[in-house]
């Protein structure tokens, strides 16, 4: 999964930022599960080579932590920080005051669970199309970044992943003015 110079001509055409979850980075250091882990290794490898991934200190936390505690195919500390280090290059985004509030907006319009508000704030913060994922709704547009399951969509098809996705419709009325009845104006006769 080392990046590479050259970026073959089929993929001259994928510029967009992509952030990637703790899920799919798992996937790539799992060998129990030969598909996904193909699957994942062969976007890590596209993102590597093209510099477009992008995660935050949460999601290298919680890789850290998988890798050390909680997975059946446990890591040395040392493998897995080797790991979080060089993820570390992606320039990830920190867990502050302006994230919180973002991830809060979040939630309040998309009622996700607050640690995918933070996942989606941290992708917005940082300007990605698209966010890999298998724990968000496939397709969904969350305010201008696509969550898809890398499982699903594969790297020759990202381009289809920004094509006009319909919005996540928010179960919440939208902010303004109130809507008022209009008046009924008396006849005079």
């Amino acid at each position: 999964m080392a990046p590479r110079n050259r970026c073959p001509p089929e993929m001259k055409f994928m510029t967009a930022l992509v952030f990637v979850d703790t899920n799919v980075l798992v996937y790539a250091y799992d060998a129990d599960e030969p598909i996904k882990r193909a699957r994942a290794r062969e976007w890590m490898d596209v993102l590597w080579r093209e510099q477009r991934g992008r995660t935050s200190a949460q999601v290298l936390s919680e890789y850290f932590a998988v890798l050390t505690r909680k997975s059946s195919f446990r890591v040395a500390p040392e493998d897995a920080w080797e790991e979080v280090d060089a993820l570390i290059n992606w320039n990830p985004h920190p867990v502050d005051a302006e994230l919180l509030k973002r991830a809060y907006e979040i939630e309040r319009r998309f009622r996700l669970n607050w640690w995918d508000c933070l996942i989606v704030a941290a992708a917005q913060a940082q300007s990605c199309a698209l966010l890999l994922t298998e724990d968000l709704q496939d397709g969904a547009n969350y305010g201008g970044v696509i969550a898809r399951n890398p499982f699903k969509l594969g790297v020759a098809d990202e381009r289809s992943a920004y094509s006009a996705m319909p919005k996540v419709v928010s179960r919440h009325r939208g902010r303004g003015r109130p809507r008022t009845r209009p008046q009924r104006i008396a006849s005079s006769s």
